[in-house]
C-alpha cells in the first residue's frame, strides 16, 4: 500500500479565508503534503484544482464545498463534500436532500464539527451538528481543529496563549466526539468514516502598524492530518489521483495524526483471517479467528478498542498483538508525550469483524 498524507477543510478568499488557492497549495507544499482538500463556504469553486510542482516536490489541490443553510441564524449542520460534480449549496435547507444528492453526484459527505463549543467572548457561536436523523452520509470529522481551540479557550489568558501557540492546545479529538463516533457505527449497523479538518482561514488582525497572522495556514497543515493508503503512488494525473484520493476517504482506507511532534508516517493497523490480510475500513469475517496487529513508528502508548472500549493496552511498544474470535468494530489510539503533556497523536479507522 502507498501512503499519503493530505489535509482537508480549509477556506480560502472565496469564503472566509484570507488565502487564495495558490497560497493554500504553497503552505501545503512547504508542510510537506501531498494534497489539500479545500471546501470554501456554499460555493463550489470550478477550474482550481491541479497539481503544484517545486522540483521534486508536487502537491494536488482538490476542491470540494463546507455546505451549510445560510438563512439560519444559528449556522448548524454544516456538511462538507468532496468529488461532487456539480453545485449543491441550494439543498442546503434539508441535510437529508443534501446528503442524498451528493451522493447522487458521486460525493463524499462529511459531518463537519458535529459537537462545538460556544465562544462568546469573542462573539463566536457553536457550529455543531443538529439533526441526528439524516442517514447515508459517509462519515464525520472526529477531530477539527478550531473546534478544539473554541473548547480550550476557556479564559481569555488561554485565548490568547492557545492563538499564539497552538502547539500547546491541540490534546485530542473531544471525549463527547469519540463517543458519538462510535456510537453512530453501532446505530447505523455501517460504516462511518473519521476524518481529521484543519478548519484552516488564515486570520490576519490589522491594528495601526501591527500585523499578526493567526493560525497560519502552513502552520495548520504540518498538525492534524490524514493519512490515506492507497493501493498504487499518485501518478500526477489530475483523474487518476483523484479518484485515488476519494476512493481511500470513502473506504475508510486511512487514519488521523498528529503530525506536528513527530511524523506519524509508517503506522499500521491491520488484521490477518482466514482469507487473508484486511486493512483499517475493510470488512472481516471473524468466524475463523482473527489477529489485530498495531504497528507504530516508535515505542509509545497504543490502545486497540473494540465497540469502543479498550481490550488491549500497551504504555511503551512499537507493537500490539491482540488474536480473537469476537466480532465487533475494532480500532487502534496512539498517544505521545509532547511539551511535558500527553497527547493524542493517531486515531485510525475501524476494522470491522462479523
Amino acid at each position: 500500500m502507498e501512503e499519503i498524507v493530505i489535509a482537508l477543510h480549509m477556506h480560502t478568499v472565496y469564503s472566509d479565508g484570507t488565502g487564495k488557492h495558490a497560497d493554500l497549495a504553497a503552505a501545503g507544499l512547504k508542510a510537506g503534503l501531498d494534497a489539500i482538500l479545500i471546501s470554501d463556504h456554499n460555493v463550489w469553486v470550478q477550474g482550481l484544482e491541479g497539481y503544484l510542482q517545486k522540483g521534486k516536490k508536487r502537491l494536488l489541490t482538490l476542491v470540494g464545498e463546507e455546505i451549510h443553510d445560510q438563512t439560519l441564524m444559528k449556522g448548524k449542520n454544516h456538511l462538507l463534500i468532496f468529488g461532487n460534480t456539480r453545485e449543491l449549496a441550494r439543498f442546503a435547507p434539508d441535510p437529508q436532500q443534501l446528503i442524498n444528492q451528493a451522493s447522487a453526484s458521486g460525493g463524499l459527505t462529511f459531518i463537519a464539527h458535529p459537537i462545538e463549543d460556544a465562544l462568546p467572548a469573542f462573539g463566536e457561536a457553536a457550529f455543531n451538528w443538529e439533526d441526528w436523523q439524516v442517514s447515508g452520509f459517509t462519515g464525520i470529522e472526529l477531530w477539527n481543529q478550531m473546534s478544539e481551540f473554541k473548547t480550550r479557550a476557556t479564559s481569555l489568558p488561554k485565548t490568547v496563549l492557545h492563538a499564539f501557540f497552538p502547539q500547546l492546545m491541540t490534546f485530542s479529538p473531544l471525549e463527547a466526539t469519540l463517543k458519538l463516533w462510535d456510537a453512530l457505527i453501532a446505530k447505523n449497523n455501517k460504516p462511518v468514516v473519521a476524518v481529521g479538518g484543519v478548519d484552516a482561514h488564515e486570520m490576519r488582525i490589522k491594528k495601526g502598524p501591527f500585523r499578526v497572522v493567526l493560525y497560519p495556514y502552513e502552520v495548520q497543515f504540518r498538525a492534524i492530518t490524514n493519512h490515506l493508503l492507497l493501493p498504487s503512488p499518485l501518478t500526477g494525473n489530475l483523474t487518476q489521483d483523484k479518484a485515488l484520493i476519494y476512493e481511500a476517504l470513502r473506504a475508510g482506507h486511512s487514519f488521523i495524526a498528529y503530525d506536528l511532534p513527530r511524523s506519524t508516517r509508517g503506522f499500521r493497523f491491520t488484521v490477518n483471517g482466514k482469507d487473508g490480510t484486511f486493512w483499517m475500513g475493510d470488512t472481516v469475517s471473524a468466524e475463523a479467528g482473527l489477529t489485530f496487529q498495531v504497528r507504530l513508528p516508535v515505542r509509545t502508548h497504543v490502545r486497540l478498542l473494540r465497540n469502543g472500549l479498550v481490550v488491549k493496552e500497551h504504555m511503551d511498544r512499537e507493537v500490539l498483538t491482540y488474536l480473537t474470535k469476537e466480532p465487533g468494530v475494532y480500532r487502534a489510539e496512539v498517544y505521545l508525550d509532547y511539551l511535558g503533556k500527553h497527547r493524542a497523536w493517531i486515531f485510525s479507522n475501524p476494522i470491522y469483524a462479523f
